[in-house]
């Protein structure tokens, strides 16, 4: 299990070397370029494959221990450990990761997004999921810090080099955003490491914040917060989101989406929770406060977008839908209840399922009409997806009403267990504010359902096809395998939350509690 968990986390990086280098003789198939996208999808799907072995060996009667750990010396001199492991907290996460980067790669095999060669887009890829896979699995601050920032990179060159319109200034904003954020997060983990005398965030969680002053924990929640909220995002540091995302090419839009906006989240329930709690409890209403500010926000901004004559882009519309579905996680995250945080856990990964579908969809669409407007696919008769491309326009209907929470399925019970942790908060924190808090996010569910009952609306509905009109093709095979394991799991985890919360909720119980448990 140890050799498992390093193959996954360092397996991707051994395959980006060797995406670099010329094919075999023999494996080469018709071109080079075929070849390494051919390379990708085998690297992906072997660290896929090894992250389900390590999933039906982890020990799910004990979810909250520290599973599959490796910890190995590396600077003596600070400390600073490879520490690896996995428990009920970052096992979801870790098979999400895995999994949405497979699909992307197999999209990426039969419709490679237009650009330079694919052998740094396959090696960008992969660099980028070992940075992710890693920030879920290191267990040292330090680690964490460097997981964090490896995939900035990556996916900078993924928007500048393969994107669309805007890519340039989208890339730029995107990076100098998540840069800024993070040297102030880097200050605030040097702060703990320093003040506490341990980088292990197992040390620090088991001490739960009594090794730290009361003024220590502010500062590092301020700072380490920030950076986090960055990657988030909370609204209002999320301005570079509807700009990269309607920019990037459509596996780099779920890829960003379903996987690297939870490395945020993931820092909050991991790093700032159990270590900096006094800290947290001083920040969970203002937390909350924007958190609910996002939820409301993201909704007004995507009902301006699918306005008629506002000239809306479907992939930006989905982009602003982001910040205020993790404004749910945040506002879980804020409520420092068992409750509240098994929702946001449960959230981020429901968020990773349905929103990646809807950017693999929403490029589909872009592809068959040239254009992801709003008013252009509207126009005159809609464009009438349930009778031009019935399947499409089924799977992109499914994936709103997914997206807007409707029970029985993947979004409704992340944002249901958000809003019962903010009706009774953690002692200490203010029951009435909360109230408020879970009456504005309750509110913010109507929005969302108002805005994505639009975009079925004018999207899938319309008139029929004029005559003489070139026919648009239906999903295809390589899209139909890359969706189905995502409508699957958002039915499964709708119909079955206990797969999930089983996993989560010992952990998350251990994690308030100081490791006491």
């Amino acid at each position: 299990m140890q050799f498992l968990l390093a193959l996954i986390v360092a397996g991707p990086l051994i395959g980006a070397a060797a995406a670099l280098l010329p094919a075999p003789p023999g494996l080469k198939g018709t071109s080079p370029d075929q070849a390494v996208l051919r390379h990708g999808v085998t690297v992906t799907g072997v660290i896929l494959l090894a992250t389900i072995v390590l999933t039906l060996g982890f020990d799910h009667d004990q979810p909250s221990r520290m599973q599959a750990t490796t910890d190995i010396s590396w600077i003596r001199a600070l400390d600073v450990r490879i520490h690896l492991g996995v428990d009920g907290i970052s096992l979801p996460l870790l098979v999400l990761t895995a999994l949405l980067t497979f699909l992307c790669a197999l999209y990426s095999y039969f419709r490679m997004p237009a650009g330079p060669s694919p052998k740094g887009f396959v090696a960008l890829l992969l660099v980028l999921e070992s940075g992710t896979l890693a920030t879920f699995a290191v267990l040292d601050l330090v680690l964490f810090f460097l997981a964090f920032e490896m995939v900035l990179i990556p996916m900078y060159f993924l928007i500048a080099r393969w994107g669309g319109e805007g890519r340039q200034a989208a890339a730029w904003k995107f990076i100098l955003y998540t840069l800024l954020g993070s040297v102030v997060m880097l200050l605030g983990l040097l702060l703990i490491g320093v003040k506490a005398g341990t980088f292990d965030m197992v040390a620090l969680a088991a001490d739960n914040g009594r090794g730290l002053t009361a003024s220590v924990q502010v500062i590092a929640v301020l700072a380490i917060g920030i950076g986090l909220a960055v990657k988030t995002p909370m609204w209002p540091l999320h301005s570079w989101l509807p700009d990269a995302h309607t920019a990037a090419p459509t596996v780099g839009s779920v890829l960003l989406a379903g996987v690297l906006l939870k490395m945020g989240t993931y820092g909050f329930v991991r790093i700032l929770l159990p270590i900096t709690p006094d800290g947290m409890r001083t920040f969970a209403p203002y937390l909350a406060a924007f958190a609910v500010a996002g939820i409301i926000y993201g909704s007004l901004a995507c009902l301006a977008l699918v306005r008629p004559g506002n000239k809306g882009d479907l992939k930006r519309l989905i982009a602003y839908s982001s910040v205020g579905h993790m404004g749910f996680v945040l506002l879980g995250i804020a409520t420092m209840t068992p409750t509240g945080v098994n929702g946001a856990l449960f959230a981020n990964v429901a968020h990773g399922l349905v929103t990646g579908l809807l950017f693999f969809l929403v490029g589909a669409v872009k592809d068959r009409y040239g254009t992801a407007d709003l008013d252009t696919l509207a126009g005159a008769t809609g464009a009438a997806l349930y009778g031009r491309a019935p399947r499409l326009g089924a799977l992109l209907a499914f994936a709103a009403v997914a997206s807007l929470g409707l029970p029985g399925l993947a979004g409704f019970w992340g944002e249901m267990l958000a809003l019962f942790g903010a009706f009774e908060p953690a002692e200490g924190l203010s029951r009435p504010a909360f109230l408020t808090f879970m009456a504005i996010g309750a509110f913010g569910t109507l929005l969302t359902a108002a805005y994505l009952l639009l975009v079925v609306r004018r999207v899938c509905m319309g008139g029929p096809r004029p005559a003489g009109e070139t026919p648009i093709a239906d999903v295809q095979g390589y899209e139909f395998a890359a969706w189905t394991p995502l409508v699957a799991l958002t039915v499964l985890a709708g119909l079955w939350p206990a797969v999930l919360l089983g996993l989560t909720d010992p952990a998350v119980q251990k994690l308030l509690a100081g490791g006491t448990q």
